[in-house]
């Protein structure tokens, strides 16, 4: 696969930031997450919505109007003038306790030397640990499926237990021209 407008979706802890980075440093081309324009910057984190118009004003400005880009997360419900950019996309799927395991270790990560919210962050998790509940009104596997078969994009759907450099090879090598919608 060529540099072009590559949308990455997943659950939380899928490891789609972490395969997006990997592809856009592959084709030396900027990677956006949506998480970034989803979210004010806020102290801490993750607490304050940015309006869903100045999300897309803000992307359009910073990276989706280049010839070539990777985006990361999800922009279900608000991000269809993006979308209407992309080329391909690229579905990544895990189970729940190894998705789990990974925002766990994410978090330890990014919080090192601060205090955690705990409250909060095991909201997230009890949310996070809900995506493969058929009946789970959030962002779910049901819904994505239900959205991935209504794309006129081609569409690559991979297992994201496997190793960052399997998936992003998996990538590289696609064709999508040859499986459009798989």
């Amino acid at each position: 696969m060529q540099a072009c407008r590559l949308y990455i979706l997943g659950a939380s802890g899928s490891g789609t930031t972490t395969l997006g980075r990997a592809i856009a440093d592959a084709w030396s081309v900027p990677h956006a997450d949506s998480d970034d324009y989803f979210w004010m910057p806020t102290n801490p984190p993750y607490t304050q919505q940015r309006p869903a118009a100045r999300r897309v004003e803000l992307m359009l400005e910073i990276f989706a109007k280049r010839p070539a880009w990777v985006l990361s997360g999800g922009i279900n419900g608000w991000g269809e003038r993006i979308l209407q950019r992309c080329d391909a996309v690229v579905f990544l799927s895990l189970d729940a306790p190894q998705r789990l395991q990974r925002i766990k270790r994410r978090e330890a990560v990014r919080r090192v030397g601060e205090e955690v919210d705990t409250e909060a962050f095991g909201e997230f998790l009890a949310w996070a640990s809900h995506y493969d509940d058929p009946d789970f009104q959030g962002r779910s596997r049901v819904r994505h499926d239900a959205w991935l078969n209504t794309l006129e994009l081609p569409v690559l759907r991979l297992d994201s237990s496997r190793s960052v450099q399997e998936l992003r090879d998996a990538v590289l090598s696609w064709e999508p021209d040859s499986q459009r919608g798989e």
